[in-house]
């Protein structure tokens, strides 16, 4: 599925959106709109020129990708599942047609707020294909790449008026078979992503 062309200005500066970002863990059950789900997808990992990416990498040899598992309703036009990012079509591929939302709070010690938010982000990274010219080192440089990924999420979410999360705490194996993930995809890092709880309604959690 193509998806829209993502916007290269927005409504608040970068200054802005880093005073005002905040982890998030209570969200509202208002979907996504189509645009704001392109718009995080191509800040998370998508091109800006040739083959360069919106973050930086290790001899830009891109070794990871991002998923995107879409509740019932997440996303306008987007029907629930789990969902790969080709960022050199700027699209996305189906990969499995489950809502897997609450499957992967379980997977995460039972962090159940997170199956509230409208689409869960996947960072994931292939080792070998920065390992290829780095060894180890470049697992390091792998790991270092998912907080780009994960802190351009952030603003984005926040320049948007959505709130992020995000969590590392989660069995790895169950979080690749749940999603369904490409071989040698190994998750990092896992981001729920919507509009926040109105504030007079926290106080039931």
């Amino acid at each position: 599925m193509k998806l829209p062309k993502p916007r290269f200005k927005g409504n608040i500066s970068v200054e802005e959106a880093l005073k005002s970002r905040r982890t998030v863990r209570a969200f509202s059950k208002r979907s996504l709109s189509l645009d704001q789900f392109s718009q995080l997808l191509w800040a998370g990992y998508g091109i800006t020129e040739g083959f360069r990416r919106t973050v930086p990498s290790a001899g830009a040899l891109y070794p990871m990708d991002l998923y995107a598992a879409v509740g019932k309703d997440g996303v306008e036009w987007v029907d629930e599942g789990v969902y790969h990012y080709i960022p050199e079509e700027h699209s996305i591929s189906l990969q499995t047609m489950e809502d897997v939302r609450a499957e992967i709070a379980r997977a995460s010690l039972f962090q159940s707020w997170m199956a509230d938010a409208p689409v869960v982000f996947i960072i994931t990274a292939e080792y070998r294909r920065v390992t290829i010219k780095y060894g180890d080192r470049g697992i390091r440089y792998a790991i270092i790449e998912a907080g780009h990924i994960a802190q351009n999420i952030f603003l984005q979410a926040e320049a948007l008026e959505l709130g992020a999360g995000i969590v590392g705490a989660f069995d790895d194996e169950r979080i690749m078979n749940i999603a369904n993930l490409l071989r040698n995809h190994y998750p990092l890092l896992i981001m729920p992503v919507g509009y926040r709880l109105p504030p007079d309604m926290l106080s039931h959690f």
